[in-house]
């Protein structure tokens, strides 16, 4: 088949804060955000989000720069809306990385100004330490030299500012790792994450008023870009604090959930608890899971627990959110369960070679896309900007894939972790994926080592499951039993785990840089 498939041009659309004010008008008194216990209407975060966006604009003006370092909480959703209808760029810190890349980040986009949580209130502080030119201001907290944006916003006016924002306002600069290592910053406009909602709805998740979708992973990543399609349709944004595989099974039935949205890691956590099998899942209709390869053995035994119609698959990238392809439940058989899914409708897909040309049918080559909701480039970046967004909308993803017969995309692997050994080109996930089939693995992560004859090996960093004991060389055989002899591992490391990303991704570039050497 050709190797190009296109969706077209779509129109632009609504922005950002046009998609607020409908599903605020549109759905009132339902509930729009919980929290254990706690509750927001769509009236009430409408309401509390236009004062954070005029107390917001009494301490910087439009289009600034501003740092928010918040863990999921009942205040996500309106402090995220407040900042949209302020006009800010919002640039998300993970907390859980460390007080030298908060810095960095901060300094890096130009930020002078930190919202914080309270549960975060002494790492606002050592930043400010560091950074004496901060201004850091507490939500629903109100430290030394840090006054509460939530008290500021009080009595502020219930109806958003009236000020003009542009289609092409960056409203979120977020920082992504990527398939280089390299930290860099991918800028949304308001027009972008629209189109991201509107590929959420057309492609993965028609939500209606009727469904719950819960979030135990940050919302500052992708779990966060379903919160408006749910708001835009009348549903509910359920959140957690974080992911607790028990406390996460109890809140879908507590909380009638229909969605939740996970990494394979996480879902393979859900099912090693032992309260799995006692779950009640009957309000779930949609296991949405992407980010990163899932194992096959993880997809196969969830199915089996959970039903085959539950699960959609997604690819994408943060800087073409959400859904590039996804795999709908009735693909996930047997043919299709390795492949990423079929293109969105709104997305078009190029297979292409070093030189850009379009690879021939049924030949690999780097996946290249454009869609409505790619960022605008990366903040202070033009170099690499240049070099991944490469001319009339097109976007390198550094991923290979190849197209089959009937439009299916099959994710080879990142071009930077592809293995190169003695002139043949392996593909980590393969091996992965065949490793995880053996009984004694938990997880694993395959990489190259330098080699002087071969100039790379295939090496694996395996974790067991518990009481369990195998050799190097029984991991070894099994995959050669599998695969072609120069895909299968000259090492095998054993671990107690594997490095993973702040979102709970496999973290290969750490994996390598700890075992390069051994």
């Amino acid at each position: 088949m050709n190797q190009a498939i296109h969706a077209g041009q779509p129109g632009r659309g609504p922005t950002y804060r046009e998609l607020i004010r409908r599903g605020a008008a549109q759905h009132g008194e339902r509930i729009a955000v919980e929290f254990g216990e706690q509750q927001m209407s769509f009236r009430e975060v409408d309401e509390l989000s236009s004062r954070i966006a005029h107390a917001l604009l009494d301490i910087a003006a439009q289009r600034t720069r501003i740092g928010i370092l918040l863990n999921n909480s009942l205040l996500s959703v309106p402090m995220d809306f407040g900042t949209v209808k302020a006009g800010m760029n919002r640039v998300p810190l993970n907390a859980r990385l460390s007080l030298h890349e908060h810095r960095r980040m901060l300094e890096d986009t130009g930020c002078r100004h930190l919202f914080f949580g309270q549960d975060l209130a002494e790492r606002a502080s050592a930043l400010q330490k560091e950074m004496p030119e901060l201004n850091c201001f507490g939500v629903g907290v109100t430290l030394d030299n840090a006054p509460d944006l939530l008290e500021l916003a009080r009595h502020r006016d219930v109806l958003a500012p009236d000020i003009t924002i542009l289609p092409d306002d960056v409203v979120l600069t977020l920082f992504t790792s990527g398939t280089t290592g390299t930290l860099k910053a991918a800028m949304h406009t308001h027009a972008s994450y629209a189109a991201i909602c509107r590929n959420v709805l057309l492609n993965l998740l028609p939500a209606t008023q009727d469904d719950a979708m819960l979030h135990a992973a940050s919302l500052i990543h992708a779990s966060g870009v379903f919160v408006l399609p749910l708001w835009l349709r009348g549903g509910r944004t359920v959140i957690l604090p974080g992911f607790e595989p028990a406390q996460f099974l109890q809140a879908i039935a507590d909380h009638r959930v229909t969605a939740i949205n996970l990494v394979p890691t996480m879902i393979q956590m859900l099912l090693d608890d032992p309260h799995v099998t006692r779950a009640d899942v009957a309000s779930l209709k949609y296991v949405i899971y992407g980010a990163s390869p899932m194992p096959r053995p993880v997809i196969e035994r969830a199915m089996a627990l959970w039903g085959q119609h539950r699960f959609w698959q997604y690819y994408g990238q943060t800087e073409v959110p959400l859904c590039l392809a996804v795999l709908r439940p009735e693909h996930h058989t047997e043919a299709t369960l390795d492949a990423c899914g079929q293109p969105a409708v709104d997305v078009e897909i190029r297979l292409v070679d070093e030189a850009g040309n379009d690879v021939p049918a049924g030949t690999p080559g780097e996946i290249t896309v454009r869609a409505p909701s790619a960022v605008a480039g990366y903040h202070d970046a033009a170099a690499l900007t240049g070099e991944t967004f490469v001319g009339d909308g097109w976007v390198r993803t550094r991923d290979i894939g190849v197209f089959d017969e009937k439009g299916f995309l099959r994710l080879k692997d990142r071009t930077s972790d592809m293995v190169i050994s003695g002139g043949y080109n392996v593909y980590p996930s393969e091996v992965e994926n065949v490793l995880m089939t053996h009984p004694s693995v938990l997880e694993c992560a395959v990489i190259g080592l330098p080699d002087p004859k071969w100039v790379e090996i295939v090496a694996a960093v395996v974790v067991l499951r518990n009481e369990q004991c195998v050799s190097e060389q029984a991991l070894i055989d099994h995959v050669a039993q599998r695969l072609a002899s120069y895909k299968r591992p000259r090492r095998i490391f054993f671990a107690d785990s594997i490095p993973k990303t702040a979102v709970g991704k496999l973290n290969r570039k750490a994996v390598r840089t700890r075992y390069r050497s051994a």
